[in-house]
């Protein structure tokens, strides 16, 4: 068998981040819908009306997509579907520039279909919950938003390349692996930053909701690049130098 062609590999990635966005921004919006009325405590702004059982089903859906693609394309493409893991795959000289960049236009291109898609199916009331979007939550500062996407991709990287990249892993565990790291960490921090660990998962919402008439949130979206590139940066150069240049 050739080898595959980029064009069919970033068409992977953009279904592959497709599917991610949607399944789990649909998840936010429609728990956001069943609690339409539901009224916060007034002296708990860190609650908008999410409890535990609901971020537990959120971050399982983010997790279970993200499984589910790993094994469909991860032969394919690797199953990136997430800037910040291409950027590192890069800077660690796991990754061709050319790749990289064409990865991560097709990961922004499918993320931002998805968006519309969600609002084609939900409708206008989908803008009320932003379409899913991530954002800070009240009470919560700039700062810790990004410290909080940093920490979670950086366990998501290390899931990344210590079960999928480094060619010493178990075979036939990274999908599982790494959705679960993604679902524990929404569980962890949904109620802080919502949880993104990707720039594309973010973008998306924020694209569409703009465009579609709803909110701009755009002055948050460093804390979507920031945090998740930095995290996974650290996480990819850090495994290299504990696991040795046999990781590569």
């Amino acid at each position: 068998m050739g080898e595959i062609s980029l064009l069919k590999r970033s068409l992977a990635e953009l279904i592959g981040t497709f599917t991610l966005v949607f399944l789990g921004t649909g998840a936010v919006v429609t728990a956001a819908l069943l609690m339409d009325g539901w009224i916060p405590l007034l002296e708990n702004t860190f609650n908008i009306g999410f409890d535990i059982s609901s971020w537990l089903a959120i971050g399982l859906t983010f997790g279970l997509a993200i499984a589910v693609m790993a094994y469909v394309f991860g032969h394919i493409s690797g199953t990136h579907i997430n800037p910040a893991v291409t950027i590192a795959l890069w800077a660690t000289k796991r990754f061709p520039t050319n790749d990289a960049i064409a990865y991560i236009v097709a990961q922004l291109i499918g993320a931002a279909l998805a968006s519309f898609t969600v609002y084609f199916i939900w409708g206008t009331r989908s803008l009320d919950t932003g379409l899913g979007a991530t954002a800070m939550f009240d009470g919560v500062t700039y700062l810790q938003a990004i410290v909080a996407e940093t920490v979670c991709t950086f366990f998501l990287m290390l899931a990344v390349i210590g079960v999928a990249v480094d060619k010493r892993a178990p075979a036939g565990w990274a999908g599982l692996i790494i959705g679960l790291t993604v679902a524990i960490s929404i569980v962890a921090i949904g109620n802080i930053s919502g949880g993104s660990l990707n720039p594309a998962r973010t973008f998306g919402p924020y694209l569409a909701d703009f465009l579609l008439g709803g909110q701009d949130l755009w002055w948050q979206f460093p804390i979507y690049a920031i945090g998740p590139i930095l995290g996974a940066l650290i996480a990819a150069f850090l495994y290299d130098y504990i696991a040795g240049s046999s990781a590569k």
